[in-house]
């Protein structure tokens, strides 16, 4: 049995073997990688993926994020096109072919077919000199000297190769595209890394209470807006539009300094530059606020006026944290 030693020898080994085979690709990218990623932006068809065994799972991983930034892609397993599913591909479409050796028995039955129907090819594997090299119109080299597999026949570095391909296209064509972070947010509009794009404080604070007071209002009034509101904050306004703060640390301090505190009154015991935020701005926004000035909430603002609180736990609810 392997001690812990040599089992994080063998992991570190395989990390720099995947990591220098990654290094050498870009000594591989040359002017028909270009080619390709032009010839796919100008295209007015879809990206069919496609490969066998690991390259079929490398494929399925290409194609959502060619999806995710804007370049329309689809999966089709290499065996099962050839028992049906050639009919997802369209006239306009581009078949890339993802395998390793670019010999299995499934590519060299399905590239005819797909050459049959005029449809560009694109290969990326790693032997230029293999049946689907010598067929493909463009060929993206992923090639690797060796397997992190000790007996250099698992898929490992190969695959991660592969992968790496598919990222420096998909980014590529996200730059051709002028892919933005609100075309990202679209994308993703269920998940945390959409919401960290798409959401606004309003969306947030808008479901919350509204806690406010004036400036007259007594201790006894504030702790019960402020304990019925449960944000651990009251805003100070004066015709809606907001003259100060009053938090849970402020009536800690009141409470230690005062002996009288009952005749106390907002304006007594309110921050008078309180931390705020538009309605309309990112909830990211709000986070970067928080983090910068070390506090928990923020007071809203539209048009000037009053319009709620964003809390910490508001954000990491949403995931924006």
């Amino acid at each position: 049995m392997k001690n812990k030693s040599s089992i994080i020898t063998t992991a570190i080994q395989t990390i720099n073997m995947e990591a220098d085979a990654i290094l050498n690709l870009s000594s591989l990218i040359d002017d028909e990688f270009a080619e390709a990623v032009q010839h796919i932006y100008n295209s007015k068809g879809r990206l069919i993926i496609t490969g066998v065994g690991k390259s079929a799972i490398i494929a399925n991983k290409i194609v959502a994020t060619l999806n995710s930034t804007g370049t329309p892609s689809i999966f089709m397993h290499a065996a099962d096109a050839i028992h049906g599913d050639l009919g997802l591909i369209l006239k306009d479409d581009i078949v890339v072919c993802i395998s390793k050796s670019g010999n299995t028995a499934e590519i060299k039955v399905l590239i005819p077919l797909i050459k049959s129907a005029k449809n560009k090819i694109i290969a990326i594997t790693g032997r230029k000199d293999s049946f689907l090299g010598q067929q493909a119109d463009y060929i993206l080299n992923s090639y690797v000297e060796k397997e992190a597999c000790p007996n250099n026949l698992a898929p490992t570095t190969s695959t991660t190769a592969q992968l790496v391909i598919g990222d420096a296209l998909a980014v590529c064509l996200l730059e051709l595209r002028g892919f933005s972070s609100n075309d990202f947010a679209k994308y993703h509009p269920g998940g945390a890394l959409g919401k960290r794009l798409y959401l606004r404080v309003e969306d947030i604070s808008s479901v919350n209470l509204k806690p406010k007071v004036f400036k007259d209002t007594g201790i006894k009034d504030i702790i019960i807006e402020m304990t019925e509101k449960m944000l651990g904050v009251t805003a100070v306004v004066e015709n809606d539009a907001i003259i100060g703060i009053i938090t849970d640390g402020d009536l800690r301090r009141m409470l230690s300094k005062a002996d009288d505190f009952l005749a106390l009154t907002a304006k007594d015991i309110m921050g008078t530059n309180p931390k705020r935020i538009k309605a309309d701005a990112m909830a990211l926004e709000a986070k970067e606020v928080m983090e910068i000035y070390g506090i928990s909430q923020l007071l809203v603002e539209e048009n000037g006026k009053y319009a709620g609180v964003v809390h910490l736990h508001d954000l990491i609810k949403e995931g924006i944290i």
